[in-house]
């Protein structure tokens, strides 16, 4: 017998489809992405839990040890930076206070020391929604909320967070900064820009895109089209880049980020200024370190006479390539024309040509690329898309195989394999970064 067809206009059970309409469903509200998004990280927190009881290799980053350890310090009156190796604002130690309380009660104290990871999930969330909100300002929230998954339920977001990064506190205050920016809210643009360079040196790269995207035109502060008589001087030229908007937000955020800098120098004095600003620009850290720079910086590490030398090493001057970038070139190119998409690039630029370059550090950027692809080569052309993702997992495939060689079976695996798999993800960093910018650069201006 004939199996009878579906009334006319309904799908019958077995029609493709139900499966998009099911997953237009799951995103058309967003208690079920976010609830999703709190479960998955969830399930890290527990799994990591059992991970450190059970394993040698432990679920907890070291830098969690050492943010928690700080804490310690600062509960007994004491500076964070008694705590060798903490390189960070005190605000930090002192957000994680609750992790140096002790009760005797072994579960309390567990679940007080993870409270610091439960800090960092939630900004994961705080981030994500921030994230949905700039996106719907150029679509619908479903649509919003399934870029916005791309940060919010990705397992390698969640790993870090759970493991103890502090990255997406840094996701919070970048979304939070762009969205001042973009609703011309120029007063906490600058607060939160100041703040955020003083809680991690490197959203400074944002300044240049955003005061070259800050134009009177686009903040509603120009005056009725007049054809100039006679070609403007580039004195005349220079007074109008001087806006009260570029002023207020250069003033607010430079006032913001002294004004903590004080307060922090006297409390904690010249350690403060040492390890919190000083450290980044002699560091010579390898380990875990992507970076084409990782065998130079371990040579130097080693050798005391070679990293105390006078004579200018190859990774002193790293900044000029990485600052020259993310901080001129990208900002001309592509502020005025997408500030979001430029913000990623300059992020991507920062963090590829960086002498150091963790794993951490892809959620600088990766906070960012839900608002790149609505636009992107990479979405148009599906091959592409699908090549770049390869292409970066599998450069990172091959250096953790080399580093795993290194650091787990103690082989000396730096030349050639960790420095050839250094150099080759480098080079699909840079790929990938052409693509960005020639999406942008060479494109349109955008309606942002």
């Amino acid at each position: 017998m004939a199996r009878p067809s579906a009334p006319a206009g309904r799908p019958s059970p077995s029609s493709p489809t139900t499966t998009p309409s099911l997953l237009t469903s799951f995103f058309r509200r967003p208690t079920p992405v976010y609830l999703s998004a709190a479960l998955l990280r969830l399930v890290f927190l527990l799994y990591g839990l059992w991970q450190d009881a059970n394993s040698p290799v432990k679920y907890t980053d070291i830098d969690y040890l050492v943010f928690t350890d700080a804490a310690r310090f600062v509960a007994r009156g004491q500076s964070p930076y008694e705590r060798e190796t903490y390189r960070y604002t005190p605000i930090l130690a002192w957000l994680l206070l609750p992790t140096a309380q002790a009760t005797g009660n072994p579960l309390v104290d567990a679940a007080l020391f993870s409270s610091g990871k439960v800090l960092f999930a939630a900004a994961d969330l705080l981030a994500g929604w921030l994230l949905e909100r700039v996106l719907a300002r150029s679509m619908d929230g479903t649509s919003a909320r399934k870029f916005a998954a791309i940060w919010l339920l990705n397992p390698m977001v969640a790993t870090i967070s759970t493991r103890g990064s502090s990255e997406g506190l840094l996701g919070v205050l970048v979304m939070a900064l762009l969205s001042a920016v973009m609703a011309r809210r120029v007063t906490l643009a600058g607060l939160l820009l100041g703040f955020s360079v003083h809680f991690k040196i490197y959203p400074f790269i944002y300044a240049p895109a955003i005061v070259w995207w800050m134009d009177a035109d686009r903040m509603g502060t120009a005056p009725p089209d007049k054809k100039p008589l006679t070609k403007p001087s580039p004195l005349s030229q220079l007074l109008a880049f001087i806006t009260p908007a570029r002023l207020q937000l250069a003033a607010t955020s430079l006032a913001t980020f002294l004004a903590l800098n004080l307060a922090m120098y006297s409390l904690y004095g010249l350690p403060f200024l040492n390890h919190t600003y000083l450290h980044h620009i002699t560091r010579i850290d390898h380990r875990h370190n992507f970076s084409p720079y990782n065998t130079q910086l371990y040579l130097a590490s080693s050798s005391p006479s070679l990293s105390s030398s006078s004579s200018l090493r190859i990774e002193s001057i790293a900044f000029l390539p990485q600052l020259a970038l993310s901080c001129v070139l990208i900002p001309l190119a592509m502020a005025k024309r997408d500030l979001p998409s430029a913000m990623l690039a300059q992020t991507f630029a920062f963090v590829t040509f960086n002498k150091v370059c963790t794993s951490q550090y892809f959620l600088w950027y990766m906070v960012l690329l839900p608002l790149y692809l609505p636009r992107s080569s990479f979405l148009r052309n599906k091959r592409l898309g699908v090549a770049a993702l390869a292409l970066w997992v599998l450069a990172q495939g091959l250096w953790l195989q080399q580093g795993y060689e290194l650091e787990f079976l103690g082989r000396s695996a730096f030349l050639p394999g960790l420095w050839l798999a250094s150099l080759g993800f480098f080079l699909v960093n840079c790929w990938i970064l052409g693509v960005v910018i020639g999406d942008v650069g060479g494109g349109s201006k955008a309606g942002v």
